[in-house]
């Protein structure tokens, strides 16, 4: 019950830290607190939605818009960001373990304190992203290659 309470103080502080900012207020579709495992959600606008607090365990959103999206507090092992656009992203302790992030987009994503063990990310880019240093370590040591898009080489865009 205390990740509840913590998950409810984060979205209204963001609520009163975001107000009268258009560029992060919450206009997307709502699945706080929701079982979305094994959900498909690829190639869909999802732009500013919220999965705080949300579990999806396999859930599927390659080739989905995500950018400016809500993950906090959330668990999503093993799903499917590859070719997703997750730029913007507030993604904070979130479990991404064994996560894909294959060509993905995840500039100026925060994601403190969240977990990227066995996370995929062959072409991501992570410009700007704000991740903990010992997930950029482990990244680092499996990534590769440039984003297909940006063209940005996913080592440099991590700080490898």
């Amino acid at each position: 019950m205390v990740w509840l309470k913590r998950a409810w103080a984060l979205l209204l502080l963001l609520a009163v830290f975001c107000a009268g900012s258009p560029a992060w207020a919450f206009e997307g579709i709502d699945y706080t607190l929701t079982n979305q495992n094994e959900a498909d959600f690829s190639s869909r606008d999802l732009a500013d939605t919220s999965f705080a607090g949300a579990s999806g365990r396999h859930a599927n959103f390659s080739g989905s818009d995500l950018h400016g999206a809500i993950f906090t507090q959330a668990s999503f092992p093993e799903a499917d960001f590859s070719d997703a656009n997750l730029t913007n992203v507030l993604m904070d302790k979130v479990d991404f373990s064994g996560a894909d992030f294959s060509n993905a987009l995840l500039a100026g994503a925060i994601a403190s304190g969240s977990s990227f063990i066995g996370a995929t990310v062959t072409n991501a880019d992570f410009s700007d992203a704000l991740i903990d240093r010992l997930d950029q370590r482990s990244l680092c040591k499996e990534a590769s290659g440039s984003n297909p898009i940006t063209g940005v080489d996913t080592r440099s865009s991590l700080g490898c």
